[in-house]
């Protein structure tokens, strides 16, 4: 029916033996047979949408059953074709990769967050079967992209925001990096069409001005190569629309102040030639101080291997030049996919990626196989750890740890053992003390401070970062205290023992402190907050009966779940074990919280951080977020968001911490 489209198809696989060429062409045949007089929302016929995904299978370099897979995949769900038939005509593996981008499509729920939410979940529970679904799901979901202008304004919006979420970060993150560039850039062209126009006339009017100072650049480093006798391709190319327009965004800036709108690039045989490729161009031009990244020693989570400098090059510009091998490129560009160019190539079983750098990948996609129970919350734990960017820390010893980017030493305490994990009571990084709670950086050394004494608080599950540290604080709290029960997202209210009439004050005192508490007025109507978590069984104590607005404390029971006092209840200390069992507990405010920021210089001192903390929860403030860094005059600075509830508690908290002994300047112009 399709004879053109099936021929200019054909013409692509040449480089494929005879018998892929011929199964490819049966399985376009079937496709164009069964689609039949199907259209698309542009009126042209639905065959030429798998012909697109094959195509953008075969520019991946896909295997043959891949690439019939992408002929197939809407088989099942569009036409009377059979799971049977097309694993009787075309072999188990192309069956399985059909059947499960099947399940991905197929998905219907009564609201978008759960659409999404049980699409990813398909989408991640398929990978470690066969990473080939994804793939063949990334392809289709390219040229659906492309086709988006065809759609009501309202659906393409949703879909283009879905790519920006999910599909573009999971295409960066197989190390796919064409496929992210274009996810990219087609999201913003519908989502924010007049930003797109606006970058894209601006790069346009720059292209000719770009060209001819690369130009230069090129000239200079091919001679210099040259007489150093290194073999080389340099290239340039222009930042795509997305990438400028985040930049702009990130950097607060117009895009005539972004430097770094182009760059080179110098593709050489082998990695002793990067790095002395790098010393010639340090020697033609100065390098930027601390722009300068080795992702060749320590590669990114997805493979991606590469130098990266910037220095100040001709006419004082800044210029970023990267170098890599032409290995290092393929991977740079086709990621996972470029490790199944043909089948000839090797004996491994199809589908199995040769490269051990996705093995923590898809440890982890089993590991939360087994965790699922929301899919919200999956949702949450894809989007915060699997998609995003990651560092790379080291032990002590040297050994390497990824990690999502803003995990704290929690995170990498737990990743290495639980018990270092549940045993942790500090850590340094490359030799000084850091907070629980600070973010780690790239290629730091962490040093874990252990304790067979210590246990993990109830405070912990602010600081940890990834769903695995909070996992096993859960299951440890859970475990050691049977009736506290912990779980994300839900208010935490008084329990129902609590509206019940209870004893007298008198009675309350007799009894275990496990024992007090007292009943809430049903006219109550401010709830508790411990931390973030919320719907935890939590009681008010009896003997000091604290109101809305009284500074309090809870203090975590083996029996009554969290008991909340006064800070100066005269109980409190005369219960076991306080220092161990006490959490911060808030009052939730009744109206909206106010965040502020404010930035502060401190002589050196181990105790600024909690020092700061302890001003801001004097004043009922809440810590959202606190950094600290050293300067170059050997002070610290340190940059603080925090939530109260009116502006008289802020002015408060910033004269508490300008009475702090070491605090040197304290500005608040960082507030919004």
């Amino acid at each position: 029916m399709h004879d053109q489209l099936i021929k200019d198809l054909m013409s692509k696989v040449t480089p494929y033996s005879k018998s892929d060429q011929e199964k490819i062409r049966r399985a376009a045949v079937l496709a164009d047979e069964k689609h039949g007089d199907q259209k698309r929302a542009s009126g042209e016929p639905y065959f030429s949408h798998p012909i697109a995904v094959a195509e953008i299978l075969i520019q991946l370099k896909s295997d043959a059953d891949t690439i019939c897979g992408g002929l197939l995949h809407d088989l099942i769900e569009d036409t009377d074709t059979t799971l049977e038939e097309i694993v009787k005509d075309f072999g188990l593996a192309v069956g399985n990769m059909v059947e499960g981008a099947t399940k991905i499509s197929t998905i219907r729920a009564h609201n978008k967050n759960n659409q999404e939410a049980e699409t990813i979940r398909k989408l991640f529970l398929t990978m470690p079967k066969d990473i080939r679904v994804i793939i063949i799901k990334l392809a289709d979901k390219l040229h659906n992209m492309r086709t988006l202008q065809f759609l009501k304004q309202k659906r393409a919006v949703e879909i283009a925001n879905e790519c920006l979420d999910i599909y573009a970060p999971l295409a960066d993150r197989l190390g796919i990096a064409w496929i992210k560039d274009e996810l990219q850039d087609l999201s913003l062209k519908v989502i924010k069409p007049d930003v797109y126009a606006y970058v894209l006339d601006y790069l346009g009017s720059k292209q000719l001005e770009h060209e001819e100072y690369t130009q230069k650049i090129r000239n200079i480093l091919s001679k210099k190569c040259y007489e150093a006798g290194y073999k080389v391709q340099i290239l340039w190319r222009a930042k795509h629309p997305y990438s400028v327009y985040m930049k702009m965004k990130k950097r607060n800036k117009e895009i005539d102040e972004i430097y770094d709108l182009f760059g080179i690039r110098i593709i050489c045989d082998s990695v002793s030639s990067c790095y002395s490729l790098l010393g010639i161009i340090h020697s033609l031009w100065p390098p930027i101080e601390g722009r300068f990244k080795d992702y060749i020693a320590m590669p990114k989570a997805n493979n991606y291997q590469s130098l990266h400098t910037t220095v100040m090059a001709l006419e004082g510009k800044l210029m970023e030049i990267q170098i890599r091998t032409k290995e290092m490129d393929e991977i740079a560009d086709f990621g996972v996919a470029a490790h199944w160019a043909y089948k000839a190539e090797s004996g491994r079983e199809k589908g199995q990626s040769s490269n051990e750098a996705y093995t923590d990948i898809y440890m982890r996609l089993r590991n939360w196989k087994n965790e699922i129970t929301q899919s919200e919350s999956f949702m949450d734990d894809i989007k915060s750890e699997l998609l995003k960017d990651s560092i790379i820390v080291f032990t002590p010893k040297g050994n390497p740890i990824d990690l999502p980017v803003n995990s704290t030493a929690l995170d990498f305490a737990f990743k290495i053992h639980t018990e270092i994990g549940i045993h942790t009571v500090g850590a340094k990084a490359n030799g000084s003390i850091i907070p629980l709670s600070q973010p780690l950086k790239h290629t730091q050394v962490i040093e874990i401070l252990t304790s067979p004494n210590t246990r993990p608080k109830l405070s912990w599950l602010k600081y940890a970062h990834t769903s695995s540290a909070k996992r096993k604080i859960r299951t440890w709290l859970n475990k050691n205290d049977e009736n506290l029960i912990l779980q994300k997202n839900i208010i935490a209210k008084p329990s129902k023992e609590d509206l019940e009439a209870s004893q007298s004050h008198e009675e309350q005192m007799a009894v275990a402190d496990s024992d007090i508490v007292r009943s809430i007025s049903n006219k109550a109507k401010t709830a508790l907050v411990v931390g973030k978590q919320k719907n935890l069984m939590i009681s008010i104590a009896q003997c000091c009966s604290p109101k809305p607005g009284d500074d309090i404390v809870g203090y975590v029971s083996r029996g009554r779940g969290i008991i909340v006092h006064r800070t100066d209840c005269p109980n409190l200390k005369n219960m076991a074990e306080i220092n161990e069992r006490s959490i911060p507990v808030e009052w939730e405010a009744d109206s909206e919280l106010m965040v502020r920021r404010f930035k502060v210089t401190s002589k050196r001192t181990a105790d600024l951080f909690s020092e700061i903390e302890g001003a801001i929860r004097k004043y009922r403030g809440h810590l959202v977020e606190g950094r600290l860094s050293d300067s170059d005059e050997g002070q610290l600075v340190g940059t603080f968001t925090m939530e109260c509830d009116r502006e008289e508690s802020f002015s408060n908290i910033i004269k508490s911490i300008r009475a702090i002994p070491n605090i040197i300047q304290i500005n608040q112009e960082f507030s919004n």
